[in-house]
Formats: structure tokens, C-alpha cells, sequence
């Protein structure tokens, strides 16, 4: 009967000391955020360099995922305002068959966006290696991310560990309800962010330097 009170304890105890490492976890990524956030673009300071966060074009259904297009959206305003000079794309390419920078490149260039201003990180599997990526490959070291603003906090707190001074331009959200799973996974990737610095994570791969021009 002790054991099992122990084991009760035990997991009474797992789970709050979860709860309050989700909680603390998210508190200090909100907080890293504060001021660095911009919904409007008649506002937003300049930075020479976007960087655009990959995400799927389509949804299993095979519709359009509405958080590709409103970053689309929210790029081509950031750009055609002149708030930033040239791109980053990050995102995900690990198959031939899937290529998230390609797409969103290609979008950009038929909303008319010159693709000369425009550059490619195949390998943004994350966040942490977009932003990793953004110094180690492409020297970049002042940055707009651009996102929904959930993603934008955790990617400006990423860059703020990685000496990168960083501001977000957010990108319209979705409702409530659609983007409820979302937000769910949201609250433990700000906890893998912990994680990552903890163990000591390194992005799956980096490579050759790219030169954006000065």
C-alpha cells in the first residue's frame, strides 16, 4: 500500500513539474518577444535581410494551408513596402518530392517579387536550424523573421541565444479552431527549445557559405 502511494506521488509530481516547465518555458519565450513584434508595415523598422519560415503548401485534404498563404501575403507587403532589401527562404527540402523553399519562391515570383532578391536554405528542417543557419551560412547577424506571431516568439528567441538581433513581422493567424493542434504542438516546441540549448543541439546540417550582398 506504501509503493502505491509512492508511485501516486510520483506521478502527481511528474505532472506538475511538467505543467510548470510548459508554463515557464513559454513565459520567458513571450517575454523574450516583448517590443520586437510588428504587425504593421508602416511601422516596422528596416532590416536589410528577411527570413521567410517554411511551412507545408498543402494540407492533407489538398487545400491551400492557410499559414503558407498569409506568410506569402505578409512577405510580399514586407517587401513591396522596401522594409527589407533581400530574402531568406528556410525551410524543409528533405525529399526531391518536397520542397518548401522552392514553393514559396515560386509564389513570391508570381505575386512579382524579383527573384534575384531572393535566397534558399534548403535545410530548415527547424526553427533552431533556420535561425542557426541564417548566421552560420548566409552571415546574417540583423534579421525580420516572418511568420505567424506564436512562431515569431520562439524564433526570436532562438536568435537572441544566437547573438542575432532580431524582429518579427507577423503574418495574419488562423481562428481559434483551426489552429487549436497547432498551438498545442506550439506550447512543447517552446519547451524543445530548452531542451536543445540544454543538450547542446547543433542543426542537422550546415554547408558552404552563401553570400547575400552588402
Amino acid at each position: 500500500m506504501q509503493s502505491k502511494k509512492i508511485v501516486i506521488y510520483f506521478i502527481v509530481f511528474l505532472f506538475i513539474a511538467s505543467l510548470l516547465t510548459v508554463y515557464f518555458s513559454n513565459k520567458a519565450i513571450d517575454n523574450a518577444a516583448k517590443g520586437k513584434l510588428f504587425s504593421d508595415v508602416k511601422v516596422i523598422p528596416y532590416n536589410k535581410t528577411g527570413l521567410l519560415l517554411g511551412t507545408a503548401k498543402f494540407l492533407h485534404g489538398g487545400t491551400v494551408n492557410p499559414y503558407y498563404r498569409y506568410r506569402i501575403d505578409a512577405t510580399v507587403e514586407l517587401l513591396n513596402a522596401r522594409k527589407i532589401t533581400y530574402l531568406v527562404i528556410s525551410g524543409d527540402n528533405s525529399r526531391k518530392d518536397y520542397n518548401e523553399p522552392g514553393m514559396m519562391k515560386q509564389d513570391l515570383v508570381n505575386a512579382g517579387i524579383d527573384s534575384n532578391l531572393v535566397f534558399l536554405d534548403y535545410a530548415g528542417f527547424r526553427t533552431f536550424d533556420s535561425m542557426v543557419r541564417l548566421r552560420e551560412i548566409f552571415s546574417q547577424h540583423s534579421v525580420t523573421v516572418i511568420s505567424q506571431q506564436f512562431h515569431n516568439e520562439r524564433a526570436l528567441y532562438i536568435a537572441a541565444r544566437e547573438s542575432i538581433t532580431a524582429i518579427g513581422f507577423n503574418a495574419k493567424d488562423v481562428n481559434k479552431k483551426m489552429g487549436f493542434r497547432t498551438q498545442l504542438r506550439e506550447k512543447f516546441a517552446r519547451v524543445k527549445v530548452f531542451l536543445d540549448y540544454l543538450t547542446g543541439k547543433e542543426p542537422k546540417f550546415l554547408g558552404q557559405k552563401v553570400t547575400i550582398p552588402s
